[in-house]
């Protein structure tokens, strides 16, 4: 069995790998393109760069 120490540093070393790959504060959004809740019509974040601010929730609303 894994102990503790061992989790954590593996953890850690995950955790440092893909930070580095994140967006920082002031960086731009990257692109990307969801459908509507009908599943019909595509969305690209790009569409509304420089026009309104935009939030996006993720989760379920059941």
């Amino acid at each position: 069995m894994t102990s503790t120490r061992q989790h954590l540093k593996r953890m850690h070393v995950w955790q440092k790998k893909y930070d580095a790959q994140a967006p920082k504060s002031g960086d731009v959004a990257p692109n990307f393109e969801l459908f509507d809740t009908a599943g019909k019509n595509s969305i690209r974040l790009s569409n509304f760069r420089g026009q309104v601010p935009v939030a996006l929730i993720f989760g379920s609303f059941t």
